[in-house]
């Protein structure tokens, strides 16, 4: 019985940190494209005067 139970204690967790792994990819990927974009929108000034 003991088995059983940290069977699906394990198959639960498993889940969990699959489904953590899945969204924290969405997440990196959901910020690049806002940041790129982001730099799309800002013009680009130079720092100093050209030589």
């Amino acid at each position: 019985m003991f088995a059983m139970i940290l069977t699906w204690v394990g198959a639960v967790l498993g889940l969990a940190l699959l489904i953590a792994m899945a969204a924290g990819t969405f997440v990196v990927d959901f910020d690049d494209k806002l940041q790129e974009r982001r730099q799309k929108t800002k013009p680009v000034e130079p720092a100093g005067p050209l030589p």
